[in-house]
């Protein structure tokens, strides 16, 4: 999968933010909804204009951000 086909950043299109191409639905969006638990039908229902290929594109997407950025986490107590 090659999330590069899929997502694209537009400073004309909501404000500059990772977007599926074609469609102003920021892949934040997405992300959001699968973290809260929704179902991938469920999102390609709410969102008509996705695909599944979308979808993979977001979690591809994601997963190259946090290959390239360190977010500190909260220590975890033993």
């Amino acid at each position: 999968m090659n999330w590069e086909n899929h997502i694209g950043v537009d400073p004309n299109i909501c404000h500059g933010k990772a977007c599926i191409k074609g469609t102003r639905i920021p892949v934040s969006v997405i992300l959001d909804n699968l973290a809260a638990g929704e179902t991938r039908d469920k999102i390609l229902e709410n969102y008509p204009s996705l695909q599944n290929a979308d979808i993979d594109a977001c979690l591809g997407y994601a997963a190259q951000i946090v290959k390239e950025r360190v977010v500190k986490l909260p220590q975890l107590m033993a």
